[in-house]
């Protein structure tokens, strides 16, 4: 029974089959934030999501009697298993917050696909390289917040007024979301010489240390592909082996069934 289980739940068509149920789910939480779908087919909506629920349900406990508790050992299926038992959790009037959470089974496709699993295990694997670049761009920051708030916090109290207020104004121009009009032009009327600040600033954070970013995630990419690679190699260096043992093994049997013949022969002569 528990072999039988095992095939099904490592089916390929059993992954299909669950990938399905969660884009459909998604789609229907997100119908269910529309007026017009609720009041043209809400009973419907709501149906399709406790069915979703109860095969989620019946996944992982088909699973938990499959793996018993090696199933913990995974961190992917710890995952789903939280993002399930969020949904199981009683959503009354006064916990609206748990029901909008209901939409997190949608993640479970990154437990689900592969590819997505790679991409996440790989910006996993860049967080501590990302450490350094991350204080020295908070470095960079205070620095230069503490200078603007100096230089141009009498003028522009509600921009540069306090530490504070210049680590957002900074992250602003970083982003580069109105930087040029509204942000330093109008620094540049009372203090023309402001753009000797904020250029390099810009040259430095955005175009120079952000792209350090990028550069740490590519490197972790191209390290979680090739470690894939590799993994799967293995496995089917390890198929190929245990092919290989049952042709020796065949060969063996037939070398023995040969022999059994040949001296069965001369007796029966």
């Amino acid at each position: 029974m528990r072999e039988r289980l095992r095939g099904v739940v490592e089916a390929p068509w059993f992954s299909n089959l669950i990938i399905a149920v969660i884009l459909i789910n998604a789609v229907t939480l997100g119908l269910e934030t529309s007026r017009t779908a609720m009041a043209t087919a809400g009973s419907l909506l709501v149906a399709l999501d406790r069915i979703a629920l109860t095969i989620f349900c019946v996944e992982i406990a088909a699973k938990l009697f499959v793996h018993r508790l090696s199933y913990f050992r995974d961190p992917w299926n710890v995952f789903d298993f939280i993002i399930v038992g969020i949904a199981l959790m009683p959503s009354g009037d006064g916990l609206s917050v748990l029901r909008s959470l209901r939409i997190l089974r949608a993640l479970r496709l990154i437990s689900i696909v592969p590819e997505m699993r790679t991409v996440v295990q790989a910006l996993l694997n860049a967080i501590p390289a990302m450490t350094s670049v991350i204080a020295l761009l908070a470095l960079i920051f205070y620095v230069a917040a503490v200078m603007t708030t100096k230089l141009f916090g009498g003028a522009f109290p509600e921009w540069f007024g306090t530490i504070g207020a210049s680590l957002y104004t900074l992250f602003q121009v970083v982003t580069l979301e109105s930087w040029s009009m509204g942000i330093v032009r109008p620094v540049m009327e009372v203090y023309p010489y402001a753009w000797a600040f904020f250029v390099p600033f810009i040259l430095v954070v955005t175009f120079a240390v952000l792209n350090l970013f990028i550069a740490i995630i590519v490197n972790a990419m191209q390290t979680a592909s090739g470690q894939n690679e590799e993994h799967h190699h293995r496995e089917n260096e390890a198929h190929f082996a245990e092919l290989l043992d049952e042709m020796k093994g065949l060969r063996l049997e037939i070398a023995a069934l040969r022999k059994e013949r040949t001296s069965a022969s001369p007796s029966q002569e």
